[in-house]
């Protein structure tokens, strides 16, 4: 029986890892290099080299820390996510509050594992996302599916708006210009920029569409249609 000829390296699928804490993205990268079907292309210690090198590698999965120095990985998938649209990020992290789990998500992630995987787990969660699945640690997938058991009527935490700012997206709502809304609340056109941008921060989207869209099924504000039976 033949033996079978190992992969070359553009047969195996590209993998990028952005990890601060030197030995863990040492030992992540060799893990990933020795698992059979896939390669390390690049391994980061900062965001910051990760939105400059990551367009540039191209991997189709990246390992991504949360706490980085600088910008955060949430932060740094928001960023990248446009640029390579095809690329699968996979949170890799301690944190385990719904709050980083949810805002991971919202902003493009796949997948989220807890950095206490073992190597054999971390190898089947890249052959799972390759495979189109989005690979979570137990218990992430278990807090996933307790957030769509609360009553609807409870608002997430990136619904939650401050005063003024529901007041600025009412008045986005209702078609005004930025000049408009700073001369009727009072306050400078780069006040009202500063609002706007929280409130897409808040909300998780990327422009006034999408805004208006999710304040009309916030709970209370004005124009809301509540929940809906189909």
């Amino acid at each position: 029986m033949l033996e079978q000829p190992e992969k070359s390296n553009e047969m195996r699928i590209p993998v990028s890892i952005v990890e601060d804490d030197a030995p863990a993205r040492g030992l992540l990268g060799d893990w990933v290099q020795r698992a059979p079907g896939f390669r390390c292309v690049g391994r980061h210690a900062c965001a910051e080299a990760a939105l400059a090198a990551l367009p540039i590698e191209k991997p189709s999965v990246v390992l991504m820390d949360i706490n980085l120095p600088g910008i955060s990985g949430i932060e740094c998938v928001r960023r990248l996510k446009p640029l390579l649209p095809d690329t699968q990020f996979v949170m890799l992290t301690v944190y385990e509050d719904p709050e980083h789990i949810f805002n991971a998500l919202a902003v493009g992630a796949c997948g989220y594992l807890l950095k206490r995987v073992s190597r054999a787990e971390l190898i089947e969660a890249l052959q799972e996302v390759h495979a189109g699945g989005s690979p979570m640690s137990s218990n992430i997938a278990r807090k996933v599916v307790q957030s769509f058991q609360r009553p609807a009527h409870q608002p997430s935490e990136a619904m939650k708006l401050s005063a003024r700012e529901l007041e600025v997206l009412e008045l986005l709502a209702r078609g005004y210009l930025y000049k408009e809304i700073a001369e009727l609340l009072k306050i400078s056109r780069p006040t009202v920029n500063t609002y706007i941008r929280r409130i897409y921060e808040k909300l998780h989207v990327h422009s006034r569409s999408q805004a208006v869209a999710k304040f009309t099924h916030i709970p209370g504000a004005v124009g809301s249609t509540g929940p809906r039976l189909s």
